[in-house]
């Protein structure tokens, strides 16, 4: 019988979580240790299927790294092969059979040279023996991208684990969805200045291979950190995901390591917000910043307008920004005005408090599309206000379900005068809400705004001044909004009550058993 994938999930955890009390490591050190064996493991589930493809050769020609990386996997020299570390004797070093097996990969993997952790042997054998066994069980477990929602799923607890210092390098799973549904990344250079561990880089590949395309024919990637170890880690997620991409280290502030301007068809990025002590001396005469430097000490416009330049004439912008930017004064107004009048200002999303792990603020997604200008909405701008649309995970955290993301997205799409796509199930949740599958302003949800309405508003882009409020009485419209919404929640709530019932049975089952 298959194993439940969030029970084998927390079984990792729990082992994992080992290290903490049996290592004296912190989160933050055995992040890598952990997460690199989730990527040896997957690594040997592609070697060993890309195997069946490739065959034995011939006495003329013997397969080579190169034919299994033509196959979309990583070639492993015996050494490196899960079995091997499985059937290592019994009180053998398994901590530098590891160190090893990892650096056997990048002998033959030059793009991961100097990636992948070595430091095993500080870790207790029994617990990377218990690591190993579990993850031997995955392949019979799990289909599709089971090993790729477990390694987002330890990013997300180291998150939680480490606070601010996790969350660097993680952005929910579902933020980082929406963001690639609005952009829809079928084909092109894809950017991202502050990639943390390449999420954006994932969902975009998931979401080319949901339209039936190969992503690593399609979408040319490219991403700078200023983090050595985050990089590596970024590296790894694109391993483990079958990507390629040029990832480099480097201060985005300071410098533009692929000369970015004009250069890129998506820019997605979830940039450090409100940062100061910023050295703009360096940054003066710098093509990135056309509309100008802002004078406060922050770096919210510098980020925006890094994003912007990096747009070639076409090109889109995704980012999560802090919602102090929309409303934010001075020079700082009168970059984004310059911006809105450019007619690259596409649609604003609110988002509510407790979406991100590390922070309980609320925040903004921006997006911008140079391309717009070309088009009937030239004037126009969409406001989405989706503060009170999530899925509650538990009392502290939010996020959006597929079926949500597909939702708002599905907004966006119409507006667009795009067909909406249900591959998640959200078509019974949108025409409850938009029956004639036409986009209309909605109030407490969305609404389009002109160049002359958001003048009136001194240039805000706070979704909040536009979005109308719901009237207290609920016309016919709002109160479809509000049940459809409650209805959605009740489905979520639902689906937890049978898990948990499951979950309950199986725990008396056990205990009546023993």
């Amino acid at each position: 019988m298959a194993t439940d994938l969030g029970e084998l999930q927390r079984k990792l955890w729990e082992t994992a979580d080992q290290l903490r009390a049996n290592s004296g490591l912190k989160a933050s050190e055995y992040a890598s240790p952990v997460l690199g064996l989730i990527f040896l493991r997957y690594a040997d589930q592609r070697f060993a299927q890309a195997a069946e493809a490739v065959g034995p050769g011939t006495d003329r020609r013997r397969t080579g790294p190169e034919d299994y990386q033509a196959a979309g996997a990583l070639y492993l020299p015996k050494e490196s092969r899960f079995e091997s570390l499985l059937e290592l004797p019994e009180g053998a070093d398994i901590g530098k059979a590891i160190n090893q097996a990892m650096g056997g990969i990048e002998v033959f993997n030059p793009a991961l040279q100097g990636v992948l952790p070595k430091d095993y042997s500080r870790i207790p054998d029994d617990i990377l023996g218990e690591l190993l066994r579990l993850l031997r069980a995955l392949p019979e477990a799990i289909e599709g991208d089971g090993f790729g929602l477990i390694y987002e799923y330890f990013l997300g607890n180291f998150a939680f684990s480490e606070g601010q210092k996790g969350g660097e390098f993680f952005t929910p799973t579902s933020i980082v969805r929406l963001i690639v549904e609005i952009l829809e990344p079928f084909h092109g250079k894809i950017y991202d200045p502050a990639c943390g561990s390449g999420g954006m880089f994932v969902q975009s590949a998931h979401f080319v291979e949901r339209h039936r395309r190969d992503p690593g024919q399609e979408l040319s990637i490219y991403g700078q950190e200023k983090t050595g170890d985050t990089v590596k880690l970024a590296k790894m997620n694109l391993a483990v995901h079958g990507l390629d991409g040029d990832i480099r280290e480097g201060n985005t502030y300071y410098e533009d390591l692929h000369n970015s301007v004009g250069k890129f068809d998506f820019v997605m990025a979830n940039p450090p917000f409100n940062v100061n002590k910023i050295d703009k001396t360096k940054l003066e005469d710098d093509p990135r910043f056309p509309f100008g430097l802002p004078k406060p000490d922050n770096g919210n416009y510098i980020w925006i307008q890094t994003f912007y330049s990096a747009l070639s004439d076409t090109g889109r912008a995704g980012f999560v920004m802090a919602n102090s930017a929309s409303d934010a004064r001075g020079s700082e107004l009168e970059i984004r005005r310059k911006m809105i009048e450019d007619r690259s200002v596409d649609v604003v999303i609110a988002v509510g408090t407790n979406m991100f792990y590390t922070v309980t603020l609320p925040v903004t997604l921006w997006f911008l599309d140079r391309g717009k200008r070309l088009t009937d909405r030239a004037d126009e701008v969409l406001f989405i206000d989706a503060r009170e649309f999530y899925n509650q995970i538990d009392r502290a955290h939010r996020d959006w379900t597929p079926q949500q993301s597909e939702f708002l997205a599905n907004i966006v799409r119409l507006w667009r005068r795009q067909k909406p796509e249900f591959n998640a199930s959200s078509e019974q949740l949108l025409r409850t809400v938009l029956p004639g599958t036409t986009y209309v302003d909605v109030a407490g949800l969305c609404a389009v705004a002109n160049l002359t309405q958001i003048e009136e508003q001194g240039w805000s882009l706070n979704p909040g001044r536009y979005v109308k409020a719901i009237d207290k009485r609920a016309s016919d419209e709002t109160f479809s909004l509000q049940i459809a919404l409650l209805t959605e929640q009740l489905g979520v709530l639902n689906a937890d009550s049978i898990r948990l019932t499951n979950t309950v049975q199986k725990v008396l089952g056990a205990i009546d058993g023993s």
